[in-house]
């Protein structure tokens, strides 16, 4: 006897109507009046002039001193961004750093040792 497909089987025809019902709710149900058709829905805004970025002054000055006065200026402004860690998250960080370096350098010295041994003992060297 032929088994017959429960619902949830691949290939049960009954599935694929629930399915397509279901899926033409969920876009009739996306559909706001508010929001044009067609025009890539609520991430997509149009941009009216009010909405236009303001564009920064141009303030650079020419020659070969106000291009490096610019330079140091545009670092201080970068600088300024950055979130400079607490002193106890600075000490834990460098501790981690050289607790990982110190383990790692170890894992080297050990490998390499042991590899110098191998070949040393490979071609009968002393």
């Amino acid at each position: 006897m032929a088994e017959r497909n429960r619902p949830g089987d691949a290939g049960d025809p009954a599935d694929d109507e629930v399915f397509d019902d279901a899926v033409a709710e969920d876009v009739a149900d996306d559909d706001d009046a508010d929001e044009p058709v067609g025009r890539g829905g609520a991430a997509v805004k149009e941009r009216t002039k009010g909405d236009a970025p303001k564009a920064k002054r141009e303030t650079r000055k020419s020659g070969f001193f106000g291009r490096i006065g610019g330079f140091f200026r545009e670092v201080v402004s970068e600088l300024r961004k950055v979130i400079w860690p607490t002193r106890k998250e600075l000490l834990t960080y460098t501790t981690i750093v050289v607790v990982f370096v110190t383990i790692m350098t170890a894992i080297v010295a050990v490998l390499d040792y042991g590899f110098g041994k191998g070949i040393l003992w490979a071609f009968g060297g002393k």
